[in-house]
């Protein structure tokens, strides 16, 4: 099965990291100058900067909101089931996050592609119970349900990826 342009153009990215202090990942700040944003650090949460950046790259358009995670909630259309590649929209504390869906693991997590996870991009666990929405790009065929099992560290995101 291959993967989504937006999932291809999203794994080129990973261990790309903020950069505390005065100081700001370029990659970034890139991103923020292209898609319009007012701000220009990597310190104001990027979890949807990251996924509208990478839509973008595969030629998606993003919502209008694309920096507010739950902003995603209306993003293209709804599945009633998770696939691999689609933007999928947690609750938090004070807000939401939103990332790529890439897998599940052993204990039936779901495996998220996400930026400002941990302050990096990476792969994490994140339970069921957190997801508000699961959207496909509306103009996109979208995949066969299903999600490939993926080795996981054990170590579930926690509710602050802001």
């Amino acid at each position: 099965m291959s993967e989504p342009a937006w999932l291809v153009e999203a794994r080129k990215h990973v261990g790309l990291k903020e950069i505390p202090g005065k100081t700001h990942a370029p990659v970034i700040t890139r991103w923020l100058r292209q898609l319009g944003a007012w701000w220009s650090d990597d310190e104001t949460p990027w979890c949807g900067t990251f996924v509208a950046a990478c839509l973008e790259a595969a030629g998606v358009r993003r919502p209008r909101n694309w920096f507010r995670a739950l902003a995603w909630l209306d993003f293209g259309v709804p599945l009633a089931e998770p696939r691999v590649g689609c933007v999928v929209v947690f609750s938090r504390q004070g807000g939401g996050h939103v990332g790529f869906l890439v897998g599940r693991d052993e204990q039936s997590r779901l495996m998220v592609l996400g930026g400002n996870q941990g302050n990096s991009v990476n792969v994490a666990p994140f339970e069921r119970f957190r997801v508000l929405g699961y959207r496909w790009p509306s103009a996109v065929p979208a995949p066969a349900a299903g999600l490939p099992l993926l080795a996981s560290n054990g170590a579930v995101s926690s509710r602050s990826e802001a």
